[in-house]
């Protein structure tokens, strides 16, 4: 049986492009020598917003999904109570004042009868001398000159319960702006919602989280490497990531961890000779700059491939040069 010369051109055709897609294939799984290759995932830091005192939401400024800004509002606790314990904190703060100050004149006075008694005590004494007084009236003014000394020593110990009345007044006014401080709840770092935990309106205890962070400079994937090619992986190595849901963009990292000890390999390698083997866990961090450009894309639990250098002389093939989406303004 014969061919027509037009279907064995096709068929020619056909062998062709399936073998070059065959090559193509081949040539994108051969793993260059200096590189090694494993799966994993992509992990993102969360950070939660909690309320350091219990208390009810005034208002939730973001829901889930929003972009948050590093110490930016996030949340307010109603702080009426606190604002009213403030206002009396300050309020005996200028009574402590006060009081400080009538102490201080109490002094003055008790100074000045002192004066007096010690005046009179010597005049006494002298007319004891010449016997125009008697030693009664001399032991009278003695006796008033240690009352009046007695009485200062006491306006002087008033003084200083008074200053320390001022210090725990002032101390107290401290507490409360600081409490009133901390129920504005702030972001600790910039990212996106994850999840939001509470609403408007709603009851919190101390400690509660109302907002759950992803700290979206803090962006890593973590693979698991063998023995013999977790040995040759040094800190700050190059590499690539290929993630399954946008299989053409090439993101640059780096290794920025490995494990001291080996373990089991996780649930999500597949393979059962994978499973057999002792693992190192590698962590490949994502430059933080290049994810503020495109944090769009950033989502947590994405799986892929990643590709590290285990030689200082490995050199990346065309394929894995790194190529990223249309930056998101």
């Amino acid at each position: 049986m014969r061919i027509a010369p037009v279907a064995a051109v096709i068929l020619l055709l056909a062998a062709a492009a399936g073998g070059y897609a065959y090559w193509t294939k081949y040539q994108e799984d051969r793993i260059p020598v200096g590189l090694a290759r494993a799966n994993g995932r992509i992990e993102v830091e969360r950070v939660s917003i909690s309320a350091k005192y219990g208390g009810r939401l005034a208002e939730v400024r973001f829901d889930e999904g929003d972009m948050v800004g590093k110490g930016e509002v996030a949340a307010r606790l109603e702080n009426s109570e606190a604002l009213a314990q403030l206002t009396a904190a300050k309020a005996s703060v200028h009574r402590a004042h006060q009081s400080l100050a009538k102490a201080q004149s109490d002094v003055g006075l008790r100074e000045a009868e002192l004066k007096l008694a010690e005046t009179e005590l010597r005049r006494t004494a002298e007319l004891v001398r010449s016997n125009a007084a008697t030693q009664a009236e001399f032991d009278r003014r003695s006796a008033q000159r240690d009352v009046a000394k007695a009485v200062l020593d006491g306006a002087k110990v008033a003084v200083e319960d008074a200053r320390a009345a001022i210090e725990a007044a002032e101390a107290r006014v401290t507490e409360m702006d600081a409490t009133i401080a901390e129920m504005t709840l702030r972001a600790p770092v910039a990212g996106r919602v994850e999840y939001r935990l509470a609403q408007s309106g709603e009851m919190v205890s101390a400690g509660g989280r109302v907002l759950t962070l992803l700290d979206l400079s803090d962006v890593h994937m973590t693979i698991f490497l063998p023995t013999a090619l977790a040995g040759r992986v040094a800190l700050g190595s190059e590499a690539r990531i290929v993630l399954d849901a946008a299989p053409d963009f090439i993101v640059p990292a780096k290794v920025s961890f490995v494990a001291g000890e080996a373990q089991f390999t996780p649930r999500y390698v597949e393979t059962s000779s994978e499973r057999d083997k002792m693992m190192y866990r590698v962590k490949l961090h994502i430059d933080p700059k290049l994810l503020e450009s495109y944090r769009g894309y950033v989502k947590a639990g994405m799986t892929g491939n990643a590709y590290v250098t285990t030689s200082a002389t490995a050199s990346w093939p065309t394929n894995l040069i790194p190529r990223q989406p249309n930056a998101v303004q």
